[in-house]
């Protein structure tokens, strides 16, 4: 058989598989074509009132949708003539299978297109034409081409409309009941640095929810060396970084809240600390008189009186719960518990050192009994030197004012006196005793 421009002349079987194979190719891209049209993305894409990256993509995408089907229909209409130039006779004639060989190999399929179709289309873009001729080979290349571009602008602008805008409006549902409840505890915005995150918060995910509707490719992040249409996924970072920062308004709240469930007997225990406190520094101030007027020549602290400052403050927290203004009841009151617990502590230790001579006077009485009651168990109790040093001691330790210096010298010379008396038997007790 002959050849032509376009190579050997087809035969009749030649033709007949070629026919099948462009019907099965026909039939693929006819179903996705219907596929692409009753997208879902693709219906919110011609209905929303697009701005930014997806305006301009978009416009570009429509008209290379409008030529995938200008060339669909030329392609429809060439394999529909190669059909019936095949169907003419059972066994075709040369002049047949000529023609069939130049429609199905040839650059035969003239596809003629508006500008404004073919403005933005990659396959015609630049080359100032408004028709051209293609081979059905070629134009099953650019149909899938233009294909793959539209699905995959359709398929990410659906995938962030279908992630971001339900997530938006969840998390903005949670933000009213938490921006509720922060108004319930008295957390509002400029008084509580709570309540400005809020305010901001909501502004945030409104402008954000504006912005994903209007804008969706803005959103959406590719998978690098992904060919697969609408490879990628939704840039969630923005939404992450609100929600956790609700997150964590929402603990504070909590934290609130808490102060607002457990305020009254945390006052109370408050109270209990400062007037023990208060008890600790009336027995300090107590005990300091009693120093002074029984301890002579000792250097007694003085002893301060309890500070209004935290009994203010503790009035100032028992109106912030009868107002129910708990976001500043609540570092009110860890203040408060800290300073109480600091204050008791310093009134312990006011009451230790003022009572310290009365310890150490104490203490020298023990002793002095204490080695009166030995030397007794050792028969040396009317000891005359014992007796006299005894007294002596004595008649210092329970006098006022008593001298705590002289008084221990006393103990003290007792105490020996005692010890070489008790000494004395073992010294006399050696050989020849």
């Amino acid at each position: 058989m002959g050849a032509g421009p376009t190579g050997p002349v087809l035969d009749r079987d030649e033709v007949d598989r070629a026919l099948a194979r462009l019907g099965a190719e026909h039939e693929a891209i006819e179903t996705s074509l219907l596929a692409l049209q009753d997208h879902a993305g693709r219906r919110l894409l011609e209905g929303a009132d697009l701005t930014g990256v997806t305006k301009e993509r978009w416009a570009a995408a429509e008209a290379a949708i409008t030529l995938l089907w200008t060339y669909f229909d030329a392609y429809t209409d060439a394999l529909r003539t190669a059909r019936d130039i095949r169907a003419r006779r059972r066994w075709s004639s040369r002049e047949d299978l000529a023609e069939l060989t130049e429609l199905l190999r040839g650059e035969s399929v003239m596809v003629a297109g508006s500008a404004t179709a073919t403005a933005n289309a990659p396959t015609l873009h630049g080359t100032g034409k408004l028709s051209h001729s293609y081979s059905l080979t070629t134009l099953v290349d650019q149909m899938n081409e233009l294909y793959a571009t539209s699905l995959d602008l359709v398929v990410a602008a659906d995938a962030v409309w279908s992630a971001l805008p339900a997530r938006i409006d969840l998390l903005a549902a949670e933000l009213q009941r938490t921006r509720r409840l922060a108004h319930s505890v008295g957390v509002r915005p400029g008084e509580h640095p709570a309540g400005d995150d809020l305010e901001r918060i909501t502004r945030t995910l409104t402008s954000l929810r504006e912005q994903v509707v209007s804008d969706p490719l803005a959103f959406w992040v590719p998978t690098k060396g992904s060919s697969a249409p609408g490879g990628g996924r939704p840039d969630t970072t923005v939404y992450d970084r609100e929600a956790r920062a609700l997150e964590e308004v929402r603990r504070e709240i909590d934290a609130v809240l808490e102060v607002r469930k457990d305020a009254e007997q945390r006052l109370i225990k408050l109270r209990d600390v400062l007037s023990r406190a208060d008890r600790t520094l009336a027995e300090a101030r107590t005990a300091r008189g009693e120093v002074l007027a029984k301890i002579a020549a000792t250097e007694v602290p003085v002893v301060s009186g309890p500070p209004t400052a935290l009994q203010e403050q503790l009035a100032t927290a028992a109106e912030y719960r009868r107002h129910a203004q708990w976001h500043r009841l609540s570092p009110l009151l860890e203040s408060l518990e800290r300073k109480a617990e600091d204050e008791l502590l310093r009134a312990r230790e006011s009451l230790t050192a003022v009572t310290a001579p009365l310890a150490v006077r104490a203490e020298l009485r023990g002793r002095l009994d204490a080695y009166k009651a030995k030397v007794a168990r050792h028969g040396l109790a009317e000891d005359p030197l014992l007796v006299e040093r005894y007294e002596k001691a004595r008649r210092m330790l329970w006098s006022a004012p008593c001298d705590l210096r002289v008084a221990e010298q006393a103990v003290l010379r007792y105490q020996h006196a005692a010890a070489e008396l008790l000494s004395g038997p073992r010294d006399r007790g050696g050989p020849g005793g």
